[in-house]
């Protein structure tokens, strides 16, 4: 997850040809259009859905908190709290951080916040995967490959929509009508 859905950005037409200042082309179809970035494609969007840092880190936790169920059983505690309550804390910490995480790797042109919803809602089924202490009294390594393929074949369905590309100043500067003759009117006359 360490890079974010992009999402697709539709230029502005309307500075695509000089001289055509103002006239609407986005009629014309089939007709390949100058800095349009197309976005992430289905199979990078399902793979950037992943909350793969955050899985890391739960991973790390998950394990010390195996290593205590097997010790102590299931009446195990960690500084006088069960280790299912620790693990279940984890487990929400970890669908907090998700969000916060793409926020705070975000660049101009990230889905971000779509990245972030996606992802929040993809960690459960990762943690479920990777056997969370949290499911210990639920988990089912055969549903939790099914459950993790399937959300993750249908997350990359997910597609943010287009952006219209910003018009920076330069871009203002050339749409303002220039003084003086324009080059065609200068060779005719």
């Amino acid at each position: 997850m360490g890079r974010l859905v992009r999402k697709p950005q539709v230029p502005d037409l309307d500075l695509q040809i000089a001289g055509l200042e103002g006239v609407l082309q986005s009629g014309i179809s089939g007709v390949p259009m100058a800095n349009a970035l197309p976005g992430d494609n289905y199979l990078e969007r399902m793979v950037k859905y992943v909350p793969a840092e955050i899985i890391a880190g739960s991973m790390l936790v998950n394990s010390i908190l195996q290593q205590a169920l097997k010790l102590g059983g299931q009446a195990a505690t960690m500084a006088g709290f069960p280790v299912i309550t620790i693990a279940q804390g984890a487990l929400i910490l970890g669908m907090v951080l998700t969000p916060l995480f793409c926020w705070y790797v975000r660049e101009d042109g990230d889905a971000w916040f779509l990245n972030a919803l996606v992802s929040t809602v993809a960690f459960p089924f990762w943690a479920y995967l990777m056997g969370a202490v949290a499911f210990a009294n639920h988990h089912d390594g055969n549903l939790a490959a099914i459950l993790v393929l399937t959300f993750t074949a249908v997350s990359g369905l997910v597609s943010p929509l287009p952006r219209r590309a910003k018009k920076g100043k330069r871009d203002r500067q050339e749409t303002t009508p220039r003084d003086g003759p324009r080059l065609v009117e200068s060779l005719t006359g």
